[in-house]
């Protein structure tokens, strides 16, 4: 397995050498910038499966980092590290990225996160699989269509991408954050009512297969349920 590139952003030396010594003595690749802008910068202009960002750094925050990154490289996940254990702070936190982290925590935990979320964004970023079985439907996700039974629905590219977030997790929640910064970019409310559209007009082109569902988890995600 080729190992993961971490960008790790945080300014306190005697915990910056530490967590960047323990996850490269577990395989990880980590390069470790002390101030905002020069993490903000490598983010955005080298390849990371994933960033950790401390809260309070110099010249701009974690928190003005991630959402330079929501808008300009969505595919690249992130955690927050913080000392702040103010419920607002890690509700803003949870909003912009994948996980949160408060100081101190033991390596282990963060370890476990990371996992975790380079899981869930494996199964968001697969390229191996574009083609699926969804009940009496084929979904062939290179050419954007839906076969049943010699009936072929050409589908959108949005609605392909959905479809095929939703099929990458058949039977489990498809957070909608997750949706939402893959597909359209960031998480706001008018993308938020666009992907509804989205998802009635998918359960519209399944409908023909009682045995298909797609649930809404209010406020979580939507499940895409076969029987």
């Amino acid at each position: 397995m080729d190992s993961k590139r971490i960008l790790f952003v945080e300014d306190d030396q005697n915990l910056g050498f530490v967590v960047k010594d323990q996850l490269e003595s577990v395989g990880y690749i980590v390069d470790w910038e002390k101030s905002g802008r020069n993490g903000l910068k490598k983010a955005l202009n080298e390849y990371f499966d994933i960033a950790i960002l401390d809260v309070m750094l110099p010249e701009m925050s974690g928190f003005e980092i991630a959402e330079e990154l929501v808008e300009e490289k969505p595919e690249l996940p992130f955690l927050f590290l913080t000392a702040k254990s103010l419920l607002a702070d890690k509700v803003k936190g949870l909003k912009l990225g994948q996980d949160y982290l408060t100081k101190p925590f033991e390596f282990e935990e963060l370890k476990l996160r990371i996992e975790n979320i380079l899981e869930r964004q494996n199964k968001q970023t697969d390229s191996s699989q574009n083609e699926f079985e969804i009940g009496n439907y084929s979904f062939d996700y290179i050419n954007q269509y839906l076969d049943k039974e010699g009936k072929r629905t050409k589908l959108t590219k949005k609605e392909a991408d959905l479809l095929r977030l939703l099929c990458l997790h058949r039977n489990e929640v498809m957070p909608r954050e997750l949706a939402l910064t893959a597909i359209w970019g960031n998480n706001d409310y008018f993308n938020g009512r666009s992907m509804d559209v989205f998802i009635s007009k998918i359960r519209k082109h399944l409908s023909e297969d009682e045995n298909i569902q797609i649930i809404n988890i209010h406020g979580v995600g939507f499940k895409l349920a076969i029987k």
